[in-house]
């Protein structure tokens, strides 16, 4: 069988999903809407192997082993399902991204995997199909095999969940500056929190309304090239995401007084006049979305209250590569 390699880059939600109303088919409560990024990505090479007798599955070059390793090789299953392929496969990738961080490393790390390990079983699937299945590993995978701005839409079985390209040339000034408080993996598995926060937040039906209505008017905002507007609904939409969490039974939070630091931050900022805007994933770490010519400006200010915080200019990225061979 042929070695296949794929990347496939991070995404950052501007509107989030956050909790599955299907939990075995990982179909949302929620539509969804992000922007790839191209500094953050995943690295896969898949091959099957007759001689092999267990899956060998490494990241970052140290061999996978419990939950993480059972999540891959029941992925891989539904490949060699569909592929009706039975033998074993090596699956090697290389994150680069930290993992579990809230930096959606799942997102790169399982379309990438898709996309590699659909290609070595011998199947040809078109970017529809590759977004269904890389969504049964990691939701927010589903948007990553698109470039630019990708919109997943809820739907209600395997069919519909689907992501889409919204647009995959960004040609307007937009990026993100990514903020790195903790690059180590969070205490609470971002399936954990999104269930807990389903289950268990009062006001959980009214943040799903609310999201799916704010849908529309994130398009325009796209399709205007209207950075205020995007940002106001991202950074609202993002804290409305964090505010399940804290009035969840029992109450959690991923954000840490160093997110709130950089929040009030942003807020001053816009105060004087500069659109930035504030978006967390389920993490501590915190992206801005900004335009090119403020970047100094807002590194200035952040350097005020954060002296050592790592920052890292994010901008829009392309969607999954698939080459045979080792090199992307």
């Amino acid at each position: 069988m042929s070695q296949y390699t794929a990347r496939a880059h991070t995404n950052i939600a501007l509107l989030k999903y956050w909790g599955k109303a299907d939990t075995n088919l990982i179909i949302p409560t929620t539509t969804s809407i992000s922007l790839t990024l191209n500094e953050f990505y995943t690295d896969t090479t898949v091959w099957f192997d007759e001689q092999l007798t267990v899956d060998d599955i490494t990241l970052n070059n140290v061999s996978l082993a419990g939950r993480s390793y059972e999540k891959v090789t029941r992925f891989m299953d539904l490949v060699r399902d569909r592929a009706n392929q039975h033998q074993f496969v090596h699956v090697h990738s290389i994150n680069h991204v930290p993992t579990a961080a809230g930096l959606a490393s799942s997102a790169s790390a399982f379309a990438a995997l898709a996309g590699a390990a659909s290609a070595a079983a011998g199947l040809s699937l078109e970017p529809a199909d590759l977004s269904r299945l890389a969504r049964r590993g990691s939701g927010s995978a589903s948007r990553s095999i698109f470039g630019g701005f990708a919109q997943w839409d809820r739907g209600h079985d395997d069919q519909t969940s689907v992501a889409h390209a919204l647009t995959e040339t960004v040609d307007w000034p937009i990026q993100l500056l990514t903020l790195i408080v903790n690059d180590q993996p969070k205490k609470i598995d971002s399936r954990g929190g999104m269930q807990n926060a389903r289950a268990n937040s009062p006001f959980y039906q009214q943040w799903v309304d609310m999201a799916n209505a704010q849908v529309p008017a994130m398009q325009a905002a796209i399709n205007n090239h209207d950075l205020v507007t995007l940002g106001t609904l991202a950074e609202a939409n993002a804290l409305q995401m964090h505010a399940q969490n804290m009035v969840a039974n029992p109450p959690f939070t991923y954000l840490t007084d160093v997110s709130w630091l950089i929040i009030e931050t942003v807020k001053a900022l816009r105060a004087t006049g500069i659109p930035v805007y504030a978006t967390m994933d389920a993490g501590p770490n915190v992206k801005l979305i900004s335009q090119p010519a403020d970047t100094e400006k807002i590194m200035a200010a952040l350097r005020q209250v954060l002296p050592e915080i790592q920052v890292t200019v994010a901008t829009p990225g392309p969607g999954i590569q698939i080459v045979q061979g080792d090199r992307i």
